[in-house]
Order: structure tokens, then C-alpha cells, then sequence
């Protein structure tokens, strides 16, 4: 976005701003008028910001908001939003519906997500559940075929694998409980990139062509992302959306009616009638967000709050941090043999406990305080051999006393008041189901593919899941997203949070124990390599970067390895010290961005 189409949206936000009335609570629109006393103790100790030029990976530097995301133009209107007024929630609703424009294969109306919230003036955090659920029609063994196989192409790829969105109802209950500028604010900057349109860059480009193929299979999509005669949009050409340009309108009017009920909905329902889905007008109007205390552990000193079932994020990275407080991990090193080992062991511990235990809270009983007990972690470390992989046919889910895609994106926030979002969101798979509504410029999820179809067996992604997360009516599908944010002497110190589908937990777990345990700013943090075990397959995988001597250490442990065959996860993170924001895009993926002021 150049300086000219800033200068014009934060023109157009301003009159935006004086024409309307705000419809938050009165003591979050105090917030915008006055900081609070502890921000302005903390203004007059500032420190100036340190910037270690021996490190090689450094973050990017702002004081008084920032937006990091996995697309700049998104991340900068998210950052627009706090220039001209707005918080940190503002903002981070401002960057969901832009990335629905902007982003197309995981930024979405049609998805769902988790969005975790700290609220400086309350001091207290808060989670927004705006998972997907499945319809009222839906059945245990709806994709089973007629030998009790499960057929995948229907699982991922047709209007039955659609669970009912939940973003759109997650983002403006974020706005309107918690944010202090108006809705239409907050969507104008979506509905003007989606209107004037958005200059095709590498990233995009790269993303289209790789899923052109199944894209194509679809009338409506091919219309929408593909020239008239079929090719793609080329890099630095203008790619206009009046369709979905359309469906932000008719929220920014009516809210959450807007999309839920009246002409959008009845333009969803009407493509599901025509192809055999299950989502009705029923389904859509009795979607409902659930707010939820998040998950919360110590590591320490420091205090990790995650996201709760239905994900099984935030319950399995503190499980595997308290049995990790029990070693010495600074004295074995930052991946060495012997840390990666005890990592892989852990992992998976977590990951057999995931199999059986995890669920829709509201439908199983997910013994959370059970699986974060300090107690538990002790007794399971005490299954982890320090000098030799124990085979996963060996590990059976703990006994307790007392996945989605690779293509899901994260977006972290922070803002003047001291407030601290981290969001994640998908369709599930890269593009969903890689079905678009016709009318409304938006892709469907496919999320239906992350309940166990047929419990007992690997998912998509390798994940053993069981009964309690078989497909229900209402039901909302086991998650492993991990919006994350980490508090240090009662303050917010890190927000974290990244794609990846299964590993989504493993990749939110080193980069806060890179910070946490190993001091690393958070650029350092996130560019360290990675590593992976879920138990099932019975496999590490490592990332390009591990030295060859740990590479052979691990396979003399016993290890079965994958070295180098791809990268895991993406994160997008802000870490906050001494009055300063430091931002950190993992450059893993092409295309992100951190914006700040």
C-alpha cells in the first residue's frame, strides 16, 4: 500500500470516525479518550529500544501500536485502525475482514477461529469461541462409503464438508463487546480493497496457481480468481472483488443479520440446496460465539494463556511445558541432541493424550485440569527415557487421576492501551473447500474434515482422533489453533500464534520457549529451526538448520527421522519490553508484514 492509499484511508476512516457514533461500552470508549495510569507509568520509564547487532535475525520496532500478519495490506489497515483512534480489538477485527479480501486461502467470512484477548484496564484475558459447527443434519458416518471407508473427496471437497461459519459472528462480537470504534469503521477498509481492488503481488500469484486446478473445478471460484478466458491474474495486474465487496456491505448495515440471515444467506442456502450440502437458514441463524476462559499455566515464572477446547492447543502446550520445567533445558542447549529428544518425547505424551481426551467441551468432558496438573506432568515424566526414543506403539494416552489444514493464518495485535490480541482463523485446507457462494465473492470451509469421520483412524494430516471428537449436530470440530499470549510479572510479554494444522502446537511451543527459556528476541525466536513429533506417525521431523552431529545423535537415540522435507508453521508474533513493541513475521511464508508507528 503506498503512502498516497494510506493518506486516503486514514481520511476516509477520520470522516468515518466524525459522522459516527461509537456502539461500545462506556468504560472501553474511556480508553480511547485517556490511557490508563499504569500505560502512563510505564511511558515515563521507557527505555530506549535495544537492538543487539551481534544477533542475526531482528524484529521490527514501534511504540505505540503494531499489527503483525501474514499479508502487509491487511496487517496495515489493521495498523490504520489504531493511528486514527481504535484499539487493539478494533484493529484486530479491521485485519480479519481485510485478509478476507486480501489473503483469500485462509482470510475468511466463511470460516471460523479462536480470538484471544488481553484486557489492559480489567487486567484480564478473555477467549471468543467462533469455531465452526456441524449442521443439524449431520451424522456420525456421513462420509463413509458403503465398505465403512472414508471418501475424502466428499470429507474436503464438496458442499457436504462445510460446517456453519462462525467468523463473521466471532469478529463483530469482538468489535461490539469489546472494541470502541463503530462497525462500519471497522469494515470500510475491507470494502474499499474489495471495491477499488488490489495489485497482484508474487505471494498471491504463487498461491492461486498452486490450487488453480481444483479451483477451476468450481464455476463460481474459476469466475472469481480467474480471467474471463480462464488465466490467471498476472503479478501487478488489479484483481477486483465487487461480489464480496457486496457481502461486506450488507454486514457493515446489519451486523451479524447481514450475513446470517436475509439476501446472503439465503444465497448460501441456496447453493447448498443445489448441490446436496446441509447447511440451512436454521443452522445459520442459530449460530452462536461462546466466550471462554482460556487455558492458563506456569513456566518459570512466566505465565502462558492459550485457547481451550475445542482446541486442543493451548491444554497440550502447557501439558508439554510442565513436563519440560523439569529439566534443565538451558544446560543441554537450543537444539541440541539431547533438547530436541526430550521435546519429541514430550510431544508425545501430549499427542496420544490428544487422541482420546480432546473434544467439543460442550458436547465430552475434557478433563483440562487433569491434563495441565503439575502432579500428571511428573508422573508422565517419568515415562521419557533421557538416552533413548520410547517407540509411540509403546505409548498409550496417560492415565489420568482425579487437525485442520497447514493453511490457517494468524495475525497478532497490539495497541497504545496496553491491550494484546492474538487471532487465528481458517477454512481448514488452503481456499476451504475450494467452493465459492455465487453472489458473494467467498469461499467455503471444508472443517467438517477435522471431526473424526471415522474414529480410530489418522485424519488428513496423520492425527489419531477418537470418539469425542465424532461428528454431532451442533458440534464444533477439535481445533489445534493456539492464539497465545504470555504474560511475565502480571504484564503481557508475548503474542504468539501460527498456522499448520497439527503443528500449530509444536510451533507455538518452541517459539515461546526460545523466548522464555533461551532469552532470544522474538525475530531470533521464530527464525531458530523446528522440530515435530505427534506421536502418530511414529516420526521427527526436523526442519533444514539442525547440525549433522545432533541429526546422527538422534537416530543413535532411536529416533526416526524426516530432515528437511518442508517447514512448520508460520508464526506471527509481538513481543512487548520497556515501553516497545518488536514485531517478528516469520519468513517462512512469502508475503507477511509488520506494521507499526
Amino acid at each position: 500500500m503506498n503512502n498516497l492509499r494510506l493518506l486516503l484511508l486514514t481520511l476516509s476512516l477520520l470522516s468515518v470516525l466524525s459522522a459516527c457514533t461509537t456502539n461500545a461500552k462506556t468504560q472501553y470508549t474511556q480508553s480511547a479518550k485517556t490511557e490508563t495510569p499504569e500505560a502512563k507509568a510505564a511511558q515515563s520509564h521507557i527505555q530506549t529500544p535495544i537492538i543487539n547487532y551481534k544477533e542475526r535475525f531482528l524484529p521490527v520496532v514501534a511504540q505505540h501500536g503494531m499489527v503483525v500478519g501474514a499479508e502487509k495490506l491487511a496487517a496495515e489497515v489493521g495498523m490504520e485502525i489504531l493511528r486514527v483512534g481504535g484499539n487493539a480489538v478494533d484493529a484486530a477485527v479491521a485485519t480479519g475482514f481485510a485478509l478476507a479480501v486480501t489473503y483469500p486461502r485462509a482470510g475468511n467470512l466463511a470460516g471460523g477461529g479462536f480470538m484471544l484477548i488481553h484486557l489492559a484496564e480489567e487486567n484480564r484475558q478473555t477467549l471468543i469461541d467462533y469455531r465452526e459447527i456441524a449442521p443439524a443434519a449431520a451424522t456420525r458416518d456421513m462420509f463413509l462409503d458403503e465398505e465403512g471407508n472414508v471418501d475424502k473427496m466428499r470429507e474436503y471437497f464438496s458442499l457436504t464438508s462445510s460446517g456453519v461459519p462462525g467468523t463473521v459472528a466471532g469478529l463483530l462480537y469482538a468489535q461490539e463487546k469489546y472494541g470502541i470504534l463503530s462497525r462500519a469503521q471497522v469494515l470500510a477498509p475491507a470494502i474499499a480493497l474489495a471495491e477499488d481492488g488490489l495489485i497482484v503481488s508474487f505471494s498471491h500469484y504463487y498461491e492461486i496457481n498452486a490450487r488453480a486446478d481444483q479451483l477451476r473445478k468450481n464455476a463460481e471460484a474459476a469466475r472469481l480468481f480467474f480471467k474471463p478466458d480462464g488465466s490467471a491474474y498476472e503479478i501487478g495486474e488489479t484483481w477486483r472483488q465487487p461480489d464480496l465487496a457486496w457481502t461486506l456491505s450488507e454486514i457493515s448495515k446489519r451486523g451479524a443479520d447481514g450475513f446470517y440471515s436475509g439476501a446472503v444467506a439465503q444465497r448460501i442456502t441456496d447453493e447448498m440446496k443445489s448441490g446436496g450440502g446441509l447447511i440451512t437458514a436454521a443452522d445459520l441463524a442459530g449460530y452462536s460465539v461462546v466466550e471462554r476462559q482460556p487455558v492458563r499455566g506456569m513456566y518459570k515464572g512466566f505465565e502462558v494463556i492459550s485457547t481451550p477446547p475445542p482446541s486442543s492447543g493451548g491444554v497440550h502446550i502447557v501439558q508439554i511445558l510442565s513436563i519440560l520445567e523439569g529439566y534443565d533445558l538451558q544446560a543441554m542447549g537450543q537444539g541440541s541432541a539431547s533438547y530436541v529428544h526430550h521435546l519429541a518425547e514430550s510431544m508425545k505424551l501430549a499427542y496420544a493424550d490428544r487422541s482420546q481426551y480432546l473434544g467439543d467441551p460442550d458436547y465430552v468432558n475434557v478433563p483440562v485440569a487433569a491434563l495441565t496438573d503439575k502432579a500428571y506432568a511428573a508422573r508422565q515424566r517419568k515415562r521419557i527415557s533421557s538416552s533413548a526414543a520410547t517407540p509411540s506403539v509403546e505409548i498409550a494416552p496417560g492415565k489420568l487421576v482425579g487437525d485442520e489444514s497447514t493453511d490457517t493464518t494468524h495475525y497478532s495485535v497490539a495497541d497504545r492501551f496496553g491491550n494484546v490480541v492474538a487471532n487465528t482463523y481458517t477454512l481448514n485446507f488452503s481456499f476451504g473447500s475450494h467452493i465459492a457462494v455465487p453472489g458473494t465473492g467467498m469461499l467455503l470451509n471444508n472443517e467438517m474434515g477435522d471431526f473424526a469421520s471415522k474414529p480410530g483412524t489418522a485424519n488428513a494430516y496423520g492425527l489419531v482422533q477418537g470418539d469425542a471428537n465424532s461428528i454431532e449436530p451442533g458440534k464444533r470440530p477439535l481445533s489445534s489453533m493456539s492464539p497465545t499470549i504470555v504474560l511475565h510479572e502480571g504484564k503481557p510479554w508475548l503474542a504468539t500464534g501460527s498456522p499448520g494444522g497439527s503443528v500449530i502446537i509444536s510451533t507455538v511451543l518452541q517459539t515461546i520457549l526460545n523466548a522464555m527459556e533461551f532469552d532470544m528476541n522474538i525475530a531470533t525466536a521464530a527464525a531458530a529451526p523446528r522440530m515435530h513429533h505427534q506421536w502418530l506417525p511414529d516420526e521427527l521431523k526436523l526442519e533444514e538448520g539442525f547440525s549433522p552431529d545432533t541429526i546422527k545423535l538422534l537416530r543413535e537415540m532411536g529416533h526416526t527421522l524426516d530432515v528437511g522435507n518442508r517447514t512448520t508453521g508460520r508464526t506471527n508474533s509481538i513481543m512487548l519490553e520497556n515501553g516497545w513493541l518488536y514485531g517478528a513475521t516469520d519468513t517462512r511464508r512469502p508475503g507477511g508484514w509488520v506494521a507499526g508507528y
